[in-house]
């Protein structure tokens, strides 16, 4: 078995109701008060919700409507992304103060490596009392963070959701067996309501259970790569180091997923939406200088439209990746319905397509989310220009699109296709899975 390095000192910080303390911190009203922090796009789900409303029992995911009947006082505020990154932002820039050695995990929490960095703070707890100094003097006092320290990330993550809000829980080599028998499975990052189950399946409910269970028994039931990481969490095994922020990441892929405000059954709205998504994630393939030529699009609602195609070009413009969308949902429609689309000429891959979907009325369907990325990534330098007159017309025009964009603020120019379509907001990511917004801030010193 391999042996856990008990030496290393790693902190999973991670702020507590952060959208909602936030809010609280930049509206001195908000404070003291439940309120609950809801998506900018009309849906009614909240997103976050304050100390003071989670007491009543309304958590992330609560309705809106729900929210109002168990607390009619509540506040709802819309959420402001952009706000939440500089603030998180300005504790990147604080934790890169106490140590080299900082992950961001999400826009709400971090890893760091303070195994070469905590003595010179009088040790673990000094340290963190120092860090929490910091933020509550240059961020402000009603945002806190809660700490898990350990040898590994696995635990420092499980100790700090532990002992919240503000607090501090210390996972010693020594103390898992004790700290696993107040901890869920659940409280495991990795192990979700489906792999929850298939445990109670198997009869193990406790990380007690889990631990106790044979490696080989694992294996059998989630495979190899699944039952490995099951066993190294019920043994708190967790050999990943700490990957700095700075270490711009490799980019394999660029999508965006979008929720629409509610149940969509117009498929030209849908297609508009699509286009705008396009538009987005190409925009990002510019600014990072690369090109794609694998294409993907989802539509998840009444029923699921996946897939992908594979060009032999490279390209990094939404009507080349619009086409590409509406080819996959021109395969997946014939496959859901038996229906297929057939131009006069032969060619799926045009607008007739278009033309042909929106015009069938089906109230039964509707598009509730919607997703596009791209991947098989090249690097724009080393892919030969354009030959043919006409493309290199569009590298042109796209290239004054994107000056315009960046001066005025994206999705100012737009194409005529999204004329009266409402505009989307372009934010980051709350799991910041964005990998533009991740490479922007790997630069930042």
């Amino acid at each position: 078995m391999t042996r856990p390095d008990t030496k290393r000192i790693i902190f999973h910080i991670d702020f507590d109701s952060f959208f909602a303390s936030v809010e609280q911190q930049c509206n001195p009203l908000l404070r003291n008060h439940p309120i609950g922090v809801t998506a900018t796009n009309g849906r009614t789900c909240i997103i976050a919700s304050s100390r003071e409303a989670k007491r009543l029992g309304i958590g992330t995911g609560s309705r809106s409507f729900d929210a109002l009947r168990i607390c009619p006082e509540i506040k709802l505020v819309p959420a402001d992304f952009w706000k939440y990154w500089e603030v998180s932002k300005k504790f990147i820039s604080i934790c890169k103060d106490f140590s080299p050695f900082v992950e961001v995990f999400s826009i709400d929490e971090l890893f760091m490596d303070a195994s070469y960095s905590a003595h010179l703070y009088g040790g673990s707890e000094a340290m963190v009392a120092a860090l929490k100094k910091r933020i509550r003097e240059e961020i402000g006092e009603v945002i806190t963070v809660s700490v898990g320290i350990a040898h590994n990330k696995l635990l420092a993550k499980l100790a700090s959701g532990l002992k919240k809000p503000n607090g501090m829980f210390y996972v010693y080599p020594y103390s898992l067996e004790s700290v696993y028998q107040i901890a869920k499975l659940q409280d495991i990052c990795g192990i979700g309501p489906r792999i929850a189950a298939r445990l109670n399946f198997m009869g193990i409910y406790t990380l007690l259970q889990l631990r106790r269970t044979p490696r080989s028994s694992l294996i059998a039931e989630f495979g190899n790569v699944e039952g490995h990481f099951l066993y190294d969490v019920g043994q708190g095994i967790d050999p990943r180091p700490v990957l700095s922020y700075t270490d711009e990441p490799g980019v394999k892929s660029v999508g965006r997923q979008y929720c629409l405000p509610g149940n969509q059954y117009d498929k030209r709205v849908v297609l508009q939406n699509v286009y705008e998504l396009c538009e987005e994630v190409c925009l990002k393939l510019r600014r990072l200088k690369k090109k794609a030529r694998a294409f993907g699009v989802s539509l998840r609602g009444t029923e699921t439209l996946y897939g992908h195609i594979t060009y032999k070009d490279y390209a990094d413009d939404a009507s080349t990746m619009f086409r590409a969308c509406l080819t996959v949902i021109e395969k997946e429609y014939h496959r859901l319905t038996g229906n297929l689309f057939i131009h006069p000429k032969g060619d799926v891959r045009s607008w007739a397509f278009y033309h042909f979907w929106i015009q069938q009325n089906d109230d039964l369907r509707y598009v509730r989310q919607i997703g596009v990325w791209t991947g098989l990534l090249a690097d724009a330098s080393s892919l030969s220009a354009p030959l043919l007159l006409k493309d290199r017309k569009i590298e042109r025009v796209i290239k004054v699109v994107d000056t315009l964009n960046d001066t005025f603020g994206d999705h100012t120019i737009r194409n005529g296709f999204l004329t009266y379509a409402p505009q989307l907001t372009t934010v980051p990511n709350g799991y910041m899975a964005d990998r533009f917004e991740r490479s922007k801030l790997a630069r930042i010193t």
